[in-house]
């Protein structure tokens, strides 16, 4: 392992989670549980599968992650964060909070898997109405739907369709993702090409505060 060399925390720090793509696997595995090499490097697109290894490697003597073989009928090696791994939770978090207004400035060719919807997600929304009952977003954008739900007054994520949404939000990652984290309103995101059905008072409920009162009209 690299190391800076400096009796520091940031320093240490960076000496276990510094490189490139090592805290990308951890917010796949803190997003999607633990999970198979193929299932890490689908989630990591550009990664080249020798440099995914090391960073395991890595990451594992590190203490960050362990390896666990798991029983028929997936009999395979799943990556499951360790406890020490789980503690970065907080810094992923944050480092996600700082870039979501980077997101305005990335370039159209830029990869985007539906899975990262959750990100944003847990960010931004906060279920509003806890005593009400509970609602289902489908959202769809990237290469397969995902669910947004209120679950006992929490907001969570879960890949799939929705059998009977309460809303659908559809269209390309930057509008979604703007409306999601609060950056757009509904009714301009509607007009640049976003569809929305069901009642807008449905995303209002776990939008961010900042777009209470302008989620937008009805639009189907």
């Amino acid at each position: 392992m690299r190391t800076y060399g400096q009796y520091c925390p940031m320093a240490k720090s960076l000496d276990v989670i510094g490189d490139r793509w090592s805290l990308l696997i951890v917010r796949e595995l803190l997003g999607r549980g633990p999970l198979r090499y193929t299932d890490i490097r689908n989630g990591l697109p550009g990664v080249a599968t020798n440099l995914l290894a090391d960073r395991l490697r890595e990451l594992e003597q590190a203490g960050v992650l362990r390896r666990e073989a798991a029983p028929p009928p997936i009999a395979t090696t799943l990556f499951h964060l360790t406890p020490r791994g789980q503690e970065l939770r907080s810094v992923v978090r944050a480092l996600a909070d700082w870039g979501a207004p980077l997101l305005g400035e990335s370039v159209e060719n830029d990869v985007f898997r539906s899975d990262w919807v959750r990100y944003p997600a847990a960010l931004y929304l906060t279920d509003t109405a806890p005593e009400r009952p509970p609602i289902t977003i489908e959202v769809r954008t990237g290469e397969e739907p995902m669910v947004i739900e209120t679950t006992q007054g929490a907001v969570r994520t879960r890949p799939g369709p929705a059998e009977d949404p309460d809303a659908v939000l559809s269209g390309p990652p930057r509008l979604v993702i703007g409306v999601i984290a609060g950056k757009l309103a509904l009714s301009d995101a509607v007009a640049r090409g976003l569809q929305y059905e069901g009642d807008p008072e449905v995303l209002g409920r776990v939008q961010p505060k900042a777009l209470e009162g302008i989620a937008g009209s009805r639009s189907r």
